[in-house]
């Protein structure tokens, strides 16, 4: 019988490699990049120079051609960078926008773009929330209008992260009727006339990551960048959710599991009346429970890498990795930061970090009532 899971010592080495990059060059930084609410651009070069951009990735790209499994060392050791936001970013690089390109693009756009997103040099972003809506991906309004062998682009987009710096945007547009059917995906350049960055978001919690508006007013851009077939591009969509649900399933498992050890560790040096707190009843139960709930969800997300990893629809088990792993990182990190009391709540240790940047993990790449009716309608109910 295969071991399951099947970690090669490959795939042990993308994940020390990238933990030791993860608490060299991030973890030092959280905090002050918090406070100045970025992060430099650099970090996506020095990703790059790791290859962690292209593990995917075709290596005629400069990609290293690998497997989900490797996409899940990376993620499980980029968790180490104790900042959600850099996480979040690179992970767009890495798994929303390069594999789109490498999947539904021309070879004419892949040596365009994927050489540059690889190695850094561009960074990416993913264009699809609009100001009415993230989910209600049929309802978008950002309409493409023929003119001449052009596509004239102009709307609004809301909630783009990596937006007010990316030099490339895979962008949903309108090219047809209203609903589903009328969808397009373009590789946008940032560096097109009519493109603008309104602002950058205010947000609660990932505050070193830059979350954008931006606008589009005229942009003309030339046919030749539409992504795979014109008005199919909500079916795309819906496609590459699969792989941003698996890998925020995956970081959110990864993220709970060292919060769970981190808080155990302050546990065992903090004593209450004579006593290390995690040795009370309370703690040694709360936390038994968490450890188990991680393990179930280790297993179902697996399940859901496993089935990525062979090319078989994974629509049911990478919904449910989502949901389980998102909502049980909620609870983990409530409990992680109750057991530290009030130094928790101060910005001297990581675990306020940690429960402010997951509370996303419920509302991005779908949120917990959407992925509910997926599985609802997954299993027929």
């Amino acid at each position: 019988m295969t071991e399951f899971p099947p970690f090669t010592p490959e795939h042990d080495m993308i994940r020390q490699t990238v933990k030791r990059f993860a608490k060299e060059e991030i973890a030092p930084n959280a905090e002050q990049w918090d406070e100045e609410g970025i992060f430099p651009r650099e970090i996506f070069r020095k990703a790059g120079d790791l290859g962690l951009f292209g593990i995917r990735i075709d290596p005629k790209w400069g990609g290293a051609g690998l497997d989900w499994w490797a996409t899940a060392a990376y993620i499980e050791g980029l968790v180490h960078s104790d900042s959600g936001s850099v996480n979040m970013a690179l992970m767009v690089q890495s798994d929303m926008t390069i594999p789109v390109i490498q999947e539904l693009g021309t070879e004419e756009q892949k040596s365009e773009f994927l050489p540059r997103a690889v190695t850094g040099e561009w960074i990416g972003a993913l264009g699809i929330s609009e100001p009415g809506g993230g989910s209600d991906v049929a309802a978008l309004k950002t309409r493409a209008a023929e003119d001449g062998g052009d596509l004239v682009i102009t709307g609004q987009k809301l909630w783009i992260t990596n937006g007010t710096r990316a030099d490339f945007i895979v962008l949903a547009v309108r090219t047809g009727g209203e609903g589903h059917k009328g969808i397009s995906l373009v590789l946008f350049p940032t560096a097109t006339k009519g493109f603008s960055v309104g602002k950058k978001l205010h947000k609660v919690g990932n505050l070193a990551s830059d979350t954008a508006e931006l606008f589009f007013d005229g942009c003309r851009l030339p046919m030749r960048y539409i992504l795979a077939e014109k008005n199919r591009g909500f079916y795309y969509i819906m496609e590459n959710f699969q792989g941003e649900r698996l890998a925020a399933s995956i970081g959110a498992l990864a993220a709970c599991e060292k919060a769970v050890r981190y808080a155990l560790d302050y546990g065992a040096g903090r004593t209450a009346f004579g006593t290390p707190v995690r040795q009370f009843q309370v703690w040694r139960h709360k936390f038994a429970e968490h450890l188990t709930s991680i393990e179930a969800g280790r297993w179902l997300t697996y399940r859901a890498v496993d089935l990525a990893n062979r090319g078989q629809r994974a629509v049911r088990e990478i919904t449910m990795a989502k949901l389980f792993t998102s909502e049980l990182s909620q609870k983990v990190m409530y409990d992680c930061m109750q057991i530290m009391g009030g130094f928790a709540y101060t910005t001297e240790y990581p675990i306020g970090r940690m429960w402010r940047d997951v509370r996303l993990n419920t509302i991005g790449a779908g949120t917990s009532e959407i992925m509910k009716e997926i599985i609802a309608k997954e299993e027929k109910i």
